[in-house]
């Protein structure tokens, strides 16, 4: 199928370039047309067909579509069986979500602080992190894959099971990421050092669905249990009356509809033109930004991570600059680039500074105070990234 305007490779049409936007093409509008036109808008074959799709493309045993990013963490904590007054172990630099899963089945959140050059949760940051969770019982830690470059997760996972706890990877950003541990190749999303991995598929994400999520496993138990609690938490006895229904403990509407599943599909046949695409527009940033250095820098790629870059996050020494944030965020926005700040330092919003009171994490301090997303999506023209840079560097002038 033709793309559509602002498609892979092709030049794009907004007025502005934004840091992230979704690549629609002809032939995902038709999948939707053909599932609006079907016998099921939800809860039809199209789930299913979806999820064994995308597990094969992780390399996982099990996916489970949910609503949302946010709805397949929730889910996971779920699965878990988390328990008010246990800990789960996040770092700060990442979205809300991350820590706000263990909330809402009334765990505590330690946070734990990231490398300032990665913005990754680290062996050493968890350690710490591990002795401040003191006598209370730890049930996960929730590395999260940043920008799309991956966790060290051989030897969070290691650590993590000598306290008695599992991994969980908030993988949104780091769908078709590669790693490389010693001589062993792995994709984010195989679930190889984790129970469960989970996903987002919001417009901005690597590939979309409007809104929705995926949990893989390589678990059957795990994965039935999140089956159930995503639909209410209803079960079907062996032999029952066909209308009969039973709900043993109480789940959500968390499901994700055909519609949305088809979409899905549809993209997630373009991913490997996709991560091409990011690859590419991420060595040329890299090219484009040596000389601004080291006032201006990517953030750093760990040796075993092959990312496909979510976010092109690039760390600014705005005081060598004379320029706040701020400024340069206004100025790039004058020449037409958006530019956006991944993220505040989750321990810093109010709610968690009143549980928890003030905490030290100078990695994550130091990573907040330089960082700032420049635009990244396939649908970016090749000239767009000299256009963003030649930006970036008139507004550390100006």
């Amino acid at each position: 199928m033709a793309a559509r305007p602002g498609g892979a490779g092709g030049r794009t049409t907004d007025a502005m370039l934004p840091y992230g936007r979704q690549t629609i093409e002809d032939d995902d509008i038709a999948a939707v047309v053909e599932a609006l036109r079907g016998d099921f808008l939800t809860t039809g074959p199209t789930v299913e067909a979806f999820e064994t799709a995308f597990a094969a493309t992780v390399g996982a045993r099990h996916a489970v579509a949910c609503a949302n990013g946010t709805a397949a963490l929730h889910l996971a904590m779920l699965a878990l069986d988390v328990q008010p007054g246990e800990v789960v172990i996040a770092p700060s630099i990442t979205f809300l979500a991350t820590a706000n899963c263990a909330r809402y089945v009334g765990a505590d959140v330690v946070f734990a602080d990231v490398d300032p050059d990665t913005g990754l949760m680290t062996p050493q940051t968890l350690a710490d992190a591990l002795e401040r969770v003191g006598e209370r019982r730890l049930r996960a830690v929730l590395p999260v894959h940043l920008r799309g470059d991956a966790a060290e997760l051989p030897a969070l996972a290691e650590l993590a099971a000598s306290a008695g706890a599992v991994l969980v990877e908030d993988a949104p950003h780091a769908l078709g990421t590669t790693m490389r541990f010693g001589n062993v190749a792995e994709t984010v999303g195989d679930v190889r050092h984790s129970a469960m991995a989970t996903f987002s598929f919001h417009p901005v994400k690597t590939i979309a669905t409007g809104e929705g999520g995926m949990v893989t496993t390589n678990d059957p138990a795990l994965a039935e249990r999140l089956r159930v609690l995503r639909s209410h938490g209803m079960v079907r006895p062996a032999g029952c009356e066909p209308w009969w229904y039973e709900m043993p403990e109480p789940g959500f509407n968390y499901r994700l509809p055909d519609i949305l599943c088809a979409l899905g599909l549809s993209q997630l046949r373009k991913l490997p033109r996709f991560a091409e695409r990011r690859r590419a527009l991420a060595a040329a940033y890299r090219e484009a930004l040596a000389p601004l250095a080291p006032v201006v820098r990517p953030a750093v790629q760990p040796r075993w991570s092959d990312p496909v870059l979510h976010l092109m996050t690039v760390l600014i020494d705005f005081e060598a600059a004379g320029r706040t944030r701020l400024e340069v965020v206004e100025a790039l926005k004058a020449r037409g680039v958006g530019s956006q700040v991944h993220y505040i330092p989750v321990h810093r919003q109010p709610y968690y500074r009143e549980l928890y009171g003030e905490l030290d994490l100078p990695g994550a301090e130091a990573w907040y105070a330089r960082c700032l997303s420049l635009p990244l999506y396939p649908g970016m023209a090749d000239d767009d990234v000299s256009v963003v840079v030649d930006a970036l560097k008139a507004a550390l002038r100006s």
